[in-house]
């Protein structure tokens, strides 16, 4: 991975939530997450996507997405450990997923230049 600095940091969060109806109160929080989020007062997600996975064998049981971009490496580990915001959607979906969500992270070696 690039240098945490100078790269911009892709995540995809995909959650398996066995009961349907708990999927929408997961969105809402995702619905303001990035205005939500501050890190030195400031807004620091750059963008954030979410929504129902379609019902396809290749998803593999997984019912919700979530896609957020950050400017570094940094900024993503802020969100893990410090995030007010993160955590008040990680209390909205405590007990309502099931395993814990499937995280990956990547800065953009094709596509999309930051």
């Amino acid at each position: 991975m690039a240098s945490a600095a100078s790269t911009q940091v892709h995540r995809v969060t995909m959650f398996k939530v066995p009961d349907s109806s708990n999927i929408q109160p997961i969105l809402d929080k995702y619905t303001t997450l990035a205005q939500e989020a501050k890190k030195d007062g400031k807004p620091y997600i750059l963008r954030c996507v979410a929504g129902p996975a379609v019902n396809d064998a290749r998803s593999q049981g997984y019912t919700l997405a979530a896609q957020t971009t950050f400017a570094s490496l940094d900024d993503m580990k802020f969100y893990d450990i410090e995030c007010e915001a993160h955590a008040a959607l990680k209390a909205v979906a405590k007990g309502k997923v099931e395993p814990p969500p499937l995280v990956v992270y990547f800065d953009s070696a094709v596509g999309e230049s930051s």
